[in-house]
């Protein structure tokens, strides 16, 4: 049962998603909570519990443990096909925790340890690794450069945190490391192409459609006519089980009858954007599917019944700068958008502002960020928690449905 919680992606050198760190909201820095079984049961009543599939999907989940409960009360009911534990100041273990390590090794668990400052070979917790994370802003190039191949000569994989910027993503991969954990990738990188290529207009008069107030069923089936493959895709999406559990959809017009104007408008959004930038982690995408579905479910709760709907759209397109390696203003040069939409995309709207920095508090762990933001929005923080929960398994399952069309390269995975 996992209530209130933060993910953040950890990506391999090809910036595909490898784990999530989760980090708990109950529990001592961040570390897997100890709730006294009454509080439990009040959040399994209240809150919507998720499991870890709920939350990381398909990907793996580093979780934080402090010694007391590797020792004492690990949670064995968790999986090691999935769960990666992450043991919190490992630096002067104990017998105790020692013997603990060993256990869960033989129960098929891999241990990562967190921010070492390149412990030595001789370390009496060595022999127990099988990832090591190192903090880039608090140690030295040189230190890295000279004690990185200790941990790859034995087969330890190595994750850099604090990966902010894309200089700093090829520095860390050139020096070796095998995972990168950091919101370097939703940043834009600098390139010369400053408009959108023609090939992309057809998503561009889509996006366009999806902000308008009036829906015209003939304009949005000529925009998808000139490209096949566009009208199996939005039937692929509205199909999707997340979203669309009891009726099967074999037409737009027939997707028209059954959800009605806003909810194709934000199938549009979502099947243009991605498509627009093919080329960039899909990691980008599901950031952008998440909060689109997280300010969706924030205007319904603060009594916005947009149509168009605003939120979704404006939570959809937070990160096209990022997307589309531009200035947000420029990106919306080209992009015929409503005002509303412009106006929240550019800083200009209080009430979005407040969504994405709640978005951003979620992403990061900053609790009391949230609780700010709560009493700003009128909503109450445990119910917060439960609407970007909601957004996070919509995420999830929207992205099962996309990534097919996303073509990876042939790579070489960390073994893990």
């Amino acid at each position: 049962m996992f209530a209130f919680i933060a993910r953040q992606p950890i990506l391999d050198r090809e910036k595909d998603v490898f784990a999530y760190e989760l980090v708990f909201r109950d529990g001592k820095g961040g570390a897997y909570p100890e709730l006294a079984p009454e509080k439990a049961k009040f959040i399994a009543q209240h809150f919507h519990p998720l499991g870890l599939d709920d939350i990381s999907g398909d990907k793996k989940s580093f979780i934080h443990f402090n010694p007391d409960t590797l020792i004492s009360r690990f949670p064995t009911s968790l999986n090691p096909e999935s769960v990666i534990v992450q043991l919190n100041d490992p630096m002067t273990p104990s017998a105790g925790l020692l013997d603990a390590c060993s256990h869960i090794k033989t129960m098929g668990f891999k241990i990562a340890i967190d921010d070492p400052l390149m412990m030595s070979a001789k370390h009496e917790i060595f022999p127990f690794i099988d990832i090591v994370k190192v903090d880039v802003t608090k140690t030295k190039y040189d230190l890295i450069e000279r004690t990185i191949p200790r941990f790859l000569d034995a087969n330890i994989s190595v994750v850099a945190e604090q990966v902010n910027t894309h200089e700093d993503f090829d520095s860390c991969r050139s020096l070796g490391f095998d995972l990168f954990q950091g919101y370097f990738f939703s940043l834009p990188e600098a390139r010369i192409q400053r408009h959108l290529p023609a090939s992309k207009m057809n998503l561009v008069d889509l996006m366009g459609e999806s902000s308008q107030n009036d829906f015209s069923i003939s304009r949005i089936n000529q925009i998808i006519e000139r490209d096949a493959a566009l009208s199996f895709l939005l039937l692929k999406f509205i199909n999707n089980p997340t979203v669309n559990k009891r009726y099967k959809i074999t037409s737009l017009k027939h997707a028209l009858t059954y959800m009605g104007e806003v909810e194709i408008k934000k199938f549009i959004a979502l099947l243009s954007l991605a498509n627009l930038s093919d080329d960039k982690p899909l990691e980008l995408i599901h950031m952008s599917l998440v909060r689109a579905k997280f300010f969706d479910l924030l205007s319904q709760q603060r009594g916005i019944h947009t149509d168009p709907p605003v939120g979704f759209l404006v939570g959809l397109f937070s990160l096209l700068d990022a997307l589309l390696d531009q200035d947000m203003p420029d990106v919306l040069k080209q992009l015929p958008l409503t005002d509303d939409v412009n106006d929240a995309l550019l800083g200009k709207s209080n009430e979005f502002n407040s969504y994405l920095a709640l978005t951003r508090a979620f992403e990061g762990a900053l609790w009391m960020n949230i609780i700010q933001q709560s009493k700003v929005l009128n909503i109450d923080q445990k119910q917060l928690h439960a609407l970007y929960n909601q957004a996070i398994q919509w995420g999830n399952g929207v992205r099962a449905t996309i990534s097919t069309y996303f073509p990876k390269p042939i790579m070489k995975k960390p073994t893990l």
